[in-house]
């Protein structure tokens, strides 16, 4: 393509220790933090120990990394969280590829980089077992390889494209987002004469054949992501209003102008004009996610490219004095602001300084929650405590029974944090398997004990006598900074069923 700008060498030397800081800071953090497992890791654990990739209610891409970190590195918070880490550090070495690709060069590569290593949400990210980080990933990913296209990489390009979707299929629906607006950026770009050719077609054919098993999943569930998206649009993004959207982009801290300026570049700039499509292409994700009230921070993939055109430009920028100064101020601008806000990037504070430390900050978008609740400390800190509380409170309880009851006994959880927390820790306290109807268990069913006497944390006395002649409230147990759902909790025992958990488990399907 003509007037493509030259490609500089890859500035390895200061993008590599970068992303070497990075990982060294999530290890150092997952070593020391004062915070445990969290609420969605205990899920994905789960998941990865119960492992049906042909037939899961979600991607299995995160369970499936789940368990093999549990086989290779064992179940400690810093083995569960490499991969994710690494996983970040790959989204900080493509910003500067990308970099590199637009024709920029060392400095341009090291904003990028230096972009992704000092939001907050993006550290945040890369440091816990989600698919979120694993997006961001694929995303990047994908534009890299549409950049590379752009610069006429040959029909290879777009089986690797294919391969990267398809992966991002194996990870999260939202894939369908940046696919959509891809085919939004061809159609507007001079690129579209390739659809005109067999390849393109035929990365999408790898996309399906590689994310197949996500497909797959849903066919033989019956398309459980339907209901798992409708109760998230009620019960959670009909709180996000256009207007709330667009401010939350401000989370991603100052780098946000830095990409602002290089969606303009890549839409206007004559020295990115070969590479508008990947403007198109952000842009249209953007107004897919604003128009479909997503969450603020699923435009998050979008950032590392964008951060690439803004380094360029600011490269491009100025000459001498000026450009030093220019340079040297965003690198000073971003380095503050990731000194001042890591507690919130990575859970290095105890919960009673956090919640100072948050009160004292003034940003409300920090800790409401995903239902629009304020607490005092961000929900996903809040959701990494009391798990281990809640397992030894029905470890005594399950123990104190006497032993033909026992013998008969089935743990019974009310939600998938408090399942995957009696999976995950159950082994540990001498518990039997957990069975729960929410979310992801209820495909596991009820087990084969009948459910003659169930111990049961999560679920009210009163939900309980519907099923059970004799309830009995055995103890409680309480955190004072988790969750307020799970800040203070029941563990019954029901006694005396009057049908089979076996007889009721269709009729719990779809329960939360």
């Amino acid at each position: 393509m003509s007037g493509l700008p030259e490609r500089p060498l890859f500035a390895a030397a200061l993008v590599l220790p970068l992303a070497a800081l990075k990982l060294a800071l999530h290890l150092a953090v997952n070593l020391l933090t004062p915070y445990g497992v969290h609420r969605d890791e205990l899920l994905y654990l789960g998941m990865g120990r119960h492992l049906r990739i042909w037939e899961m209610d979600f991607p299995p891409a995160i369970a499936l990394v789940a368990e093999i970190s549990r086989i290779l590195l064992g179940d400690s918070l810093t083995a569960i969280r490499f991969f994710p880490a690494v996983f970040g550090c790959a989204v900080l070495v493509l910003a500067a590829l990308i970099a590199r690709e637009l024709g920029g060069g060392r400095v341009a590569q090291g904003l990028a980089a230096l972009c992704v290593l000092t939001s907050p949400l993006f550290l945040r990210s890369a440091n816990l077992l989600q698919p979120v980080v694993m997006d961001q990933l694929t995303w990047t990913a994908a534009l890299y390889v549409l950049v590379r296209l752009c610069r006429g990489y040959g029909p290879r390009g777009w089986l690797l494209l294919g391969l990267v979707l398809g992966l991002g299929l194996l990870t999260k629906f939202s894939v369908a987002f940046i696919g959509v607006a891809i085919v939004v950026g061809l159609l507007l770009s001079p690129l579209r004469g390739a659809l005109l050719t067999p390849w393109p077609w035929t990365g999408l054919a790898c996309a399906l054949v590689v994310g197949a098993p996500s497909l797959v999943g849903q066919l033989r569930l019956g398309f459980p992501v339907l209901a798992q998206m409708a109760e998230l649009r009620e019960s959670q993004l009909e709180r996000v209003t256009p207007v709330g959207f667009l401010l939350g982009q401000l989370l991603w801290g100052p780098a946000v102008l830095l990409a602002l300026a290089g969606l303009y570049g890549l839409l206007f700039s004559p020295a990115l004009r070969p590479f508008r499509v990947i403007g198109v292409t952000c842009a249209a994700a953007f107004l897919i996610l604003l128009i479909l009230q997503g969450k603020p921070y699923y435009a998050g993939p979008l950032y590392p490219t964008l951060f690439a055109a803004g380094g360029f430009l600011v490269e491009r920028a100025a000459r001498g004095l000026a450009a030093e100064l220019l340079q040297v101020g965003a690198v000073a601008v971003l380095l503050a602001f990731a000194v001042g806000t890591l507690p919130l990037g990575v859970p290095i504070l105890p919960p009673p300084i956090m919640a100072g430390y948050a009160q004292a900050l003034g940003v409300e978008a920090a800790v409401r929650t995903n239902t629009g609740e304020v607490e005092s400390l961000p929900q996903d800190y809040a959701d990494m405590l009391g798990w281990e509380e809640q397992v030894a409170a029905v470890a005594r309880v399950y123990h104190a029974l006497p032993a033909g009851q026992r013998e008969r006994a089935v743990v019974v959880a009310g939600n998938y944090g408090e399942a995957g927390a009696l999976d995950f820790y159950g082994p540990k306290y001498g518990l039997p398997g957990v069975v729960s109807p929410a979310g992801s268990y209820w495909f596991f069913g009820p087990g084969e004990r009948p459910g003659e006497v169930v111990i049961t944390i999560g679920i009210s006395r009163e939900d309980l006598q519907k099923f059970f002649d004799s309830v009995e409230t055995a103890a409680t147990v309480s955190h004072p900074w988790a969750v307020s759902e799970e800040r203070r909790l029941a563990i019954n025992i029901g006694t005396a069923p009057r049908t089979t958990l076996q007889e009721l488990w269709p009729s719990l399907a779809g329960q939360n």
